[in-house]
C-alpha cells in the first residue's frame, strides 16, 4: 500500500506521562499513561480489541457491522464508523485517515512476518502514533490477551480472557490426540459461493482444523502457503470426509450441482456451513473468534457431546464479546454447523 505523506504529525506522549512498551517482535513504542483510544490496522485487530476493551475501539476497519453482525455486539459497538484498513486485502487507509481519528495508539494482529513489520514502522514514522504489531498465531492467543492487557492497563479483563482461552485451546489438544489415535478426519474447506478457494498448509485461514486434529486434504495434496484456488477436479480426486464451508450459499449449490453432488460427503450431509455471526468461527477474519471453532469441531467429530454446545457458545458470546445471545440465535448459528 502506498501511503500519502502527512503534513502534520501527531505528537508522542509527553515524557513525563509516558511509558515505554514492546509489541510481539520487539519493537519499542512510547504509550500515554492512559490509552483512550485505539485505532485497529485490520479486522482481526478489530475483534481482539472489542473482546478485551470495546470502548478504546475507535471504528471497525472494513465495514460498520451488518444488521445481524450488530445483533450478536453491544449497541456501542455496532454503532462505529468505519475506519478503514491499513493491512491485507483491499486496504482503504491512509496516513490522513489515521491521524484523522486521533488514536493515542495504532494496533495490527496477525501474521508477525517481515512485510507486516515494515508497515507498522512506516505508520508509526509517517504519524508519530505509537504502532503495536501482535502475534495472531492461534497458540499464542493466551499469551497475546495478557500482553494486550498490560499495553492497555487491562490485565484483569485480560487474565480472565487469557485463561477462557487456554482452556479452550487445552481440550482441543486433548480432542486431537484422540483423533490421532482413532483415525483424522480429511477435512476441506472451501470459501466463496462456489466452494472453489480454500487454505493450504500453514495457512493461517486453515490453522484451526489442524489444530483440532484433523487433515486438511488440499495442504496435503499442494503443500504449504495462503490462499488458493481449486478446481472440482482436485475436490473429486481428494474425496474429503468432511466439507466445512463458510459462505451460506454454498451448502445449497452443493447440493443441486452434479459434480458436488458425487461426492460421499455431500451425498451423506457430512457438508457443514461454519457459523459466521458476528465473526467466523473458521476464520474470516482469523482472529482470536476462531476460539469458537475450536468448541465446535470435536463435536462435528463426534469427540463432545452435541448437548452442551449451545451453552458453551452461549457462555464465550458472553464473556468475549460481551453480549449474551438468545437461544434462538444459537439455535440458527448451530443448525446448518452439525451434520443433518
Amino acid at each position: 500500500m502506498m501511503f500519502r505523506r502527512a503534513l502534520l504529525a501527531t505528537p508522542l506522549a509527553s515524557p513525563a506521562l509516558a511509558r515505554d512498551v514492546r509489541d510481539s517482535v520487539g519493537r519499542a513504542a512510547r504509550l500515554p499513561e492512559k490509552v483512550s483510544r485505539v485505532l485497529a490496522a485490520g479486522p482481526p485487530a478489530a475483534i481482539l480489541l472489542y473482546t478485551l476493551a470495546p470502548e478504546l475501539l475507535a471504528g471497525w476497519p472494513a465495514r460498520p457491522p451488518s444488521r445481524l453482525e450488530a445483533s450478536f455486539l453491544t449497541e456501542a459497538a455496532a454503532a462505529l464508523p468505519e475506519t478503514g484498513r491499513l493491512t491485507g486485502r483491499d486496504n482503504t487507509a491512509n496516513i490522513e485517515a489515521v491521524l484523522r481519528h486521533r488514536p493515542d495508539l495504532v494496533l495490527d494482529y496477525g501474521s508477525v512476518g517481515p512485510s507486516f513489520v515494515s508497515l507498522a514502522n512506516r505508520v508509526q514514522e509517517q504519524t508519530g502514533i505509537p504502532t503495536l504489531l501482535l502475534d495472531g498465531a492461534l497458540a499464542r492467543i493466551p499469551e497475546t490477551y495478557r500482553q494486550l492487557g498490560d499495553i492497555l492497563g487491562r490485565r484483569k479483563d485480560a487474565d480472565l480472557r487469557a485463561e477462557a482461552a487456554q482452556r479452550i485451546l487445552t481440550e482441543a489438544e486433548a480432542h486431537a490426540a484422540r483423533l490421532g489415535q482413532r483415525g483424522r478426519p480429511r477435512v476441506l474447506y472451501v470459501r466463496g459461493p462456489r466452494g472453489l478457494e480454500t487454505g493450504l498448509a500453514g495457512s493461517i485461514n486453515t490453522e484451526i482444523i489442524e489444530f483440532a486434529g484433523a487433515l486438511n486434504v488440499a495442504g496435503r495434496a499442494l503443500g504449504p502457503g495462503g490462499l488458493t484456488q481449486i478446481s472440482l477436479e482436485q475436490v473429486l480426486a481428494w474425496n474429503p470426509d468432511c466439507i466445512i464451508a463458510i459462505h451460506p450459499d454454498f451448502p445449497a449449490h452443493a447440493r443441486q450441482d452434479p459434480l458436488w453432488r458425487a461426492l460421499p460427503a455431500v451425498r451423506a450431509n457430512r457438508l457443514v456451513l461454519a457459523p459466521g455471526l458476528p465473526f467466523g468461527w473458521v476464520d474470516f477474519p482469523p482472529a482470536v473468534n476462531r476460539l469458537l471453532g475450536l468448541i465446535w469441531m470435536p463435536v462435528l467429530f463426534g469427540l463432545a457431546p452435541t448437548e452442551t454446545l449451545a451453552e458453551r457458545v452461549a457462555e464465550f458470546h458472553t464473556l468475549f464479546y460481551h453480549r449474551r445471545p438468545e437461544p434462538s440465535q444459537i439455535a440458527a448459528l448451530l443448525r446448518p454447523a452439525l451434520p443433518g
